[in-house]
């Protein structure tokens, strides 16, 4: 049975302890009767740190650096979210030149955490391998590859001074800083020479023998107008019911089971798929012409709905994300990095595709700009029912007479299709298994 939603500011207020475990750790509680399984409960331990709740009274101006630091591998996302929260609540509206450069640190951010979910997590499981380290001895070149495509993602975040893990270069307005064109221009070298790269890494995930694992499951992604999406635009289902980004407390609802140290969303009481896969699928048509070709050319048709595939949609997003960023920053020309904001009262909210799915900001500010409420409902929230359902279905289907080491293996690998936390790239799972 779910309960309800406890905010953050309830939770500080009650003194909610918040146990000692590592970020991304996961619990996962599996009762067998026979050869079928007849309970399970996953506890992926997202760790809150109460950001929303610490948020409340202080400055708006002072958000975007401090959510920088709710995640390690998309700080960009987390800020993309939390300016355009702020600024739709501060009527503020940043040029076309800002938000393209926008989807440029977007890009960046997806090349970067796409490579390193792929190789430090993804293809070492599909591949018998039990780190990158033990897989670079039999695939030094595509490990190569990995790291010169990371280290480009990490180059474009960087372009508008920001560090790759804390992207302190966004402001409410725009950017502290636009780089010159002779930065621009060398970039841009760079990325065209890396396009063979991406291509490679395309066929070369699409390559690997993949489990076949085919469910049904709704699809949630953003949508754009003519762009494949990365933020702001609407809300789409696969079910066919799109609404508008600011209707989403209408159609989501967010509880906690009593089990799980983590929120959960579900739609019309279901559950639903957020990601790099649920993006592909419903967006198949915005990919440019060099990328559709690589996808087709794996033989694997999309949409799919084997969620082992979302090792081929990452890989497929960051060879977009190349062209993408070389199609944005061809012939560019510095211009006014920022737009002035005033402060005032009004309540915002921010839609951003994050590399792991879609990250909604609301917030509430007072006269002052300071921020009365804030609340953040990350991609781990919106698949946490998902996963349980995948967990069940997958591991009735790999065989329960398997060994308790064999199930919890294979529980990972379908936990990090998801990727909730890049803490999973350690043997994050515990698995506790009661046979009957």
């Amino acid at each position: 049975m779910a309960v309800e939603f406890k905010s953050e500011r309830q939770a500080f207020e009650s003194g909610l302890s918040i146990p000692a475990r590592r970020e991304g750790d996961a619990v996962l509680d599996l009762r067998i009767r026979g050869t079928r399984i007849e309970s399970l409960a996953l506890q992926i331990f997202e760790q809150s740190r109460l950001l929303a709740a610490c948020l409340e009274g202080r400055p708006c101006f002072d958000v975007p650096d401090t959510v920088a630091r709710i995640c390690g591998t998309g700080p960009v996302a987390q800020q993309m979210s939390a300016v355009q929260g702020l600024e739709s609540a501060l009527g503020c509206r940043p040029t076309a030149w800002i938000q393209a450069m926008r989807r440029v640190m977007c890009c960046g951010e997806w090349i970067a955490s796409h490579t390193l979910h792929i190789y430090l997590l993804a293809a070492p499981d599909f591949l018998g391998f039990p780190s990158l380290a033990e897989m670079s001895r039999d695939f030094p070149d595509e490990v190569r590859r990995g790291l010169r495509l990371y280290d480009l993602g990490c180059e474009l975040v960087r372009l508008f001074r920001a560090s790759s893990s804390r992207s302190a270069g966004i402001r409410i307005g725009g950017f502290y800083h636009a780089p010159s064109k002779v930065q621009v221009r060398q970039l841009v070298e760079r990325l065209r020479a890396a396009l063979e790269d991406a291509e490679g890494l395309v066929a070369w995930a699409g390559a690997i023998d993949l489990p076949r694992s085919e469910q049904a499951f709704i699809e949630v992604a953003l949508s754009e107008p003519n762009a494949y999406p990365m933020f702001g635009g609407w809300i789409v289902f696969s079910i066919g019911s799109d609404i508008a980004a600011e209707n989403f407390e209408t159609h989501f609802h967010v509880r906690r089971d009593p089990y799980s140290k983590t929120d959960g969303s579900s739609t019309k009481g279901r559950s639903y798929l957020t990601g790099p896969l649920a993006r592909l699928n419903l967006n198949l048509d915005r990919l440019p012409g060099p990328v559709a070709d690589a996808l087709r050319k794996t033989g694997i048709a999309f949409p799919s709905r084997n969620i082992f595939h979302s090792i081929v949609a990452r890989a497929a997003e960051v060879y977009f994300a190349l062209t993408e960023a070389i199609r944005l920053l061809d012939g560019y020309e510095p211009q006014p990095s920022y737009v002035d904001a005033r402060t005032g009262a009004g309540i915002g909210f921010g839609c951003t595709e994050a590399p792991q799915g879609i990250l909604r900001h609301r917030y509430e500010l007072d006269v002052h700009g300071r921020v009365m409420r804030a609340r953040i409902v990350s991609p781990a929230m919106h698949n946490q029912a998902r996963i349980e359902e995948d967990l069940w279905e997958a591991l009735q289907a790999f065989g329960t007479e398997r060994t308790d080491e064999e199930l919890r293996l294979h529980g990972q690998r379908v936990i990090r299709n998801y990727d909730p936390c890049i803490a999973c790239s350690t043997d994050f799972l515990q698995l506790n298994v009661v046979r009957c």
